[in-house]
């Protein structure tokens, strides 16, 4: 298209055009019919010409030029009104890959109305778990099948330039086992920002604590507090840990423990170090004491073009013997969404002794269940994890894991094996 149409059309959409708009090009005359709208987006600084004064209204404009204007579009967002703003994002999306190259962020899976942004992903999975033995609750090597499938909507709302509201809602089913599904609200939190090294997060959100997502939990309630930046950043929060109660323990009539938390991380060139520590024994629970948990622990991850060599250590010092998990692992490549055939593929050791972590993980296999199964007498639980990322068309990636080589040391001195764990999903972000 010529780039003269293109400046019609983008003084149309923006703010229109201005009879009092100086004359910036020496082949753009006063008697062109684009005049107006090129040289108000020429004064708004929205296009620019050539270094010898011209225009080229005639040319064929190319996909970067374009990026170049939508990128000082962008800049100027909140000059507009919803339905203009809107129509740039759409532009956004489609050139996202030029404007990448320019420097601007923009993402291509975020859809935004006014000052709300709308985000999701859904996934069809396939899956497989340890099945619980119906007459002694110990679960056995023989896995079950898990077909499910999961919807995530989440919105963001700008209360002003500092505060934001996040929620969002999620589904999910098994076409399996039932026939009806249920949506809850799995988000919601108020984050409020204290210039650019400081902010605070009050509600319901998701904590990763580690470099592995080892130390994982989908929903910690509570209040958050974040000072520094990317090279040095201090975390503290403090509030409920939801899958520690979802091991199953036994706290009478009280909730989840009240805990609180503190997290550090540094980053130099491309080694990253953190160190965290966790308590959740600010409750007073009795004989149940022995079921708390008090962690400490350290991380790093060192990223060396496309590999990178991450790992994680733990210990609770607040169970029995203070028991310990660690694991470490090497990876290659990074799956970018917004390239189709980019992948990763990456491997780790894992071995966890019962109560040395809280429960979650954000990995989809999760062997270390069985340490927590009724009548299995197990101390520890080590095994091999294989995980693969590949990106087959923009935004849908094809997810899988498989755990191996899975055994459980008894109290006794002996060992079970238990079965090889597989997973594969298709996932889909917008």
């Amino acid at each position: 298209m010529k780039k003269v149409m293109i400046m019609a059309a983008a003084a149309a959409l923006t703010c229109g055009a201005s009879a009092f708009a100086a004359n910036p090009f020496s082949d753009v005359s006063t008697s062109d019919w684009a005049y107006q709208a090129v040289t108000t987006l020429s004064e708004q600084g929205v296009v620019e010409g050539y270094p010898d004064g011209t225009f080229k209204g005639q040319q064929n404009i190319t996909r970067y030029e374009m990026a170049q204007i939508i990128a000082r579009m962008l800049a100027k967002e909140d000059q507009y009104n919803a339905e203009q703003r809107a129509t740039i994002d759409k532009l956004a999306s489609q050139y996202a890959d030029e404007l990448n190259s320019l420097g601007v962020r923009v993402s291509n899976l975020e859809k935004k109305v006014g000052n709300v942004r709308f985000d999701g992903d859904a996934r069809m999975f396939y899956g497989q778990e340890y099945k619980q033995n119906g007459t002694t609750n110990e679960l056995t090597t023989k896995s079950k099948d898990d077909w499910t499938g999961r919807i995530r909507l989440g919105a963001t709302a700008y209360v002003n330039d500092n505060t934001y509201v996040y929620g969002r809602f999620v589904n999910e089913m098994d076409f399996v086992g039932e026939k009806d599904s249920d949506t809850s609200m799995d988000r919601l939190f108020v984050h409020h920002q204290f210039g650019k090294e400081a902010a605070l997060t009050l509600g319901r959100s998701e904590l990763w604590l580690g470099s592995t997502g080892m130390f994982y939990d989908d929903i910690f309630d509570g209040i958050r507090a974040n000072v520094g930046t990317e090279k040095l950043g201090l975390e503290a929060g403090y509030g409920r840990f939801k899958t520690w109660n979802d091991l199953g323990q036994d706290y009478g009539s009280q909730n989840n423990p009240e805990s609180w938390y503190t997290s550090l991380k540094g980053q130099a060139g491309p080694l990253t170090l953190g160190a965290d520590y966790i308590d959740m024994s600010k409750s007073d629970f009795g004989d149940h004491m022995t079921l708390m948990g008090r962690f400490w622990g350290v991380n790093a991850n060192v990223a060396f073009s496309k590999v990178s060599v991450f790992g994680d250590y733990y210990k609770n010092t607040k169970w029995t013997g203070d028991p310990a998990f660690y694991t470490a692992g090497l990876a290659y490549g990074a799956a970018k969404a917004e390239h189709p055939g980019s992948f990763r593929i990456g491997a780790q050791y894992v071995k966890a002794e019962t109560g040395s972590y809280f429960g979650g993980t954000s990995m989809d296999i999760d062997p270390m269940s069985v340490l927590y199964a009724p009548n299995n007498g197990l101390k520890s639980v080590k095994f091999w994890q294989a995980t693969a990322d590949v990106v087959v068309m923009p935004n849908v990636t094809l997810h899988g894991e498989y755990a191996f080589n899975v055994k459980g040391d008894n109290t006794n001195g002996g060992t079970k094996d238990y079965d090889d764990l597989s997973t594969v999903s298709l996932n889909y972000v917008f």
